[in-house]
């Protein structure tokens, strides 16, 4: 809910229902319900003109990145496939290991990801100094060891779908495009709360109840009401409420990882001992290995830590202990250290378990399992999982697709609500809809007005973006108000000196 909907009805709104004020002496309003809707006005109107841009280059970005792995699928036919000649089994995973080897001399190898459908490839991945974050990944075919391209990615990720995430993050632009999505995210909370408690309390206090239920006047678009801002409102207000938990969801989730709000998160969740565990992959002193047994036996004596033959040893033992699903081998970064096998299981129910593998002794030396996080560490990797679409596979996708759709049309309503309240007599011609009245908090009963002041300063530093704009957006207000009461004292003329009799 992108731009506000008057209190009271506008001039060129004759059918809307006149909204009494409650009978109070002059000054701040005794009751909070009424005084405070002239504030939360003005906050949604200006907010939502000067924020809805970028909320809707958000929603925009945000659709196109949600259906990457089907534009992967499509762009990377060849990487991402493999050729089956037939039903015959996979090749040893040394063998695909050593295959991108051979192919990529260059490089640490840095992890494994074995093929995670029949159609799949085995992607072997390898980092690089001089790509910083990014590494190679090459692409076996786990049936014929032949390898079936190559290309830069990051965290896993392809080149498109790490440009289309970059898009929707910060623009291509870096550090300062993260400030557009930040600021968006900040904001939608804020836009959303305020829109359904403005549309509430307009329904409710209206005599459209008396002609349909509450509900109904709330969720429903009013087909009766005549073409002008009266439709246009109810299209935005009402399509605003059946978005309303999946717009808060994406702006909660989408500001754990911003950069200066998540940082907040990161901190709180310090304190409350809410992250993901460590895993200790340390291995005992000691430890007598197994013997030899081949490709599926107990263990690889005298291969070096984070020898690649050691990998199929390594599978074994994570399949034994029940790590069925996609998942990433690492191998040891020096002496003394396990291997790792992470889940990589996103769809419900995620497959995150961790385990930490000697492949000298074919033993699970320590693990990690998702349902032993904190509780909020769930929480926050459940919620990254569905904000990016893949939690729920493509059913996930057409919600989001269909929360992105549903903002940018509340969006465009409400831009067009601005237009069709401006004056539309001759005399009294301007280009948009006039603002909300200034001086809403002046209202305000003293309590109320000095806890909206300190949690407001709560908020602002828990989310430093909606902070500082706040304040920018006052600055902007104060001016503005300066300016034009200026130029109203000029223009009143001056009574004329009397004449010398």
């Amino acid at each position: 809910m992108s731009v506000a909907t008057d209190v009271s009805p506008p001039a060129d709104d004759p059918e809307a229902p006149p909204i009494a004020a409650p009978a109070s002496a002059p000054g701040r309003s005794w009751s909070w319900s009424w005084s405070i809707v002239p504030l939360l006005t003005r906050l949604h109107f200006y907010a939502g003109i000067l924020v809805a841009p970028l909320l809707a280059v958000a929603a925009v970005t945000g659709l196109l990145f949600a259906f990457a792995p089907q534009l992967d699928g499509l762009v990377y036919d060849k990487e991402l496939h493999a050729v089956q000649a037939g039903p015959g089994l996979p090749r040893p995973l040394s063998e695909q290991v050593a295959a991108a080897v051979a192919a990529h001399p260059t490089g640490t190898l840095a992890s494994v990801l074995p093929a995670a459908a029949p159609d799949a490839t085995t992607r072997v991945v390898f980092s690089l100094p001089e790509l910083g974050e990014k590494q190679h990944t090459v692409y076996v075919d786990p049936y014929t060891g032949q390898i079936r391209g190559q290309l830069t990615t990051w965290y896993n990720e392809t080149p498109l779908m790490t440009w289309l995430d970059d898009l929707h993050r910060n623009l291509h632009l870096y550090d300062l495009g993260r400030v557009y999505s930040e600021v968006a995210a900040s904001w939608l909370w804020v836009l959303v709360l305020g829109g359904l408690i403005l549309w509430c309390n307009r329904q409710w206090r209206t005599r459209g109840i008396r002609r349909r239920g509450r509900a109904e006047a709330t969720l429903l678009y009013d087909l009766t009401a005549a073409k002008g801002v009266r439709r246009t409102r109810g299209m935005h207000a009402a399509t605003g409420v059946w978005l309303v938990v999946g717009l808060l969801f994406l702006s909660a989730t989408g500001l754990t990882w911003s950069r200066w709000a998540g940082e907040n998160f990161t901190l709180a969740l310090d304190k409350l001992h809410a992250h993901q565990p460590d895993l200790d992959t340390a291995i005992a002193a000691g430890a007598a290995p197994a013997a030899s047994g081949g490709h599926h036996g107990g263990g690889t004596t005298g291969a070096a830590p984070g020898d690649p033959a050691q990998i199929d040893t390594v599978l074994h033992v994570a399949r034994g202990a029940g790590m069925t699903g996609p998942i990433i081998i690492t191998p040891p970064a020096e002496a003394g250290q396990a291997w790792t096998v992470a889940g990589d299981d996103r769809v419900w129910p995620v497959g995150l378990d961790r385990i930490a593998v000697d492949p000298a002794t074919a033993t699970v030396t320590a693990r990690s399992d998702f349902a032993d996080w904190p509780l909020l560490a769930q929480l926050s990797k459940l919620g990254i999982q569905a904000h990016m679409g893949y939690l729920f596979g493509l059913a996930n996708q057409i919600l989001l697709a269909a929360l992105a759709l549903g903002l940018l049309c509340v969006i465009v309503w409400g831009y067009r609500m601005w237009w069709q309240r401006r004056p539309t007599r001759a005399a009294r011609r301007a280009p948009l809809g006039a603002p909300p009245a200034r001086g809403a908090w002046r209202r305000l009963r003293l309590p109320l007005l000095i806890a909206g002041v300190l949690v407001t300063a709560a908020i602002g530093w828990a989310l430093p973006t909606f902070g500082v704009t706040l304040i920018g957006f006052l600055v902007i207000d104060v001016v503005v108000g300066l300016v034009r009461r200026g130029r109203r004292q000029a223009a009143v003329p001056t009574s004329p000196a009397p004449a010398n009799a």
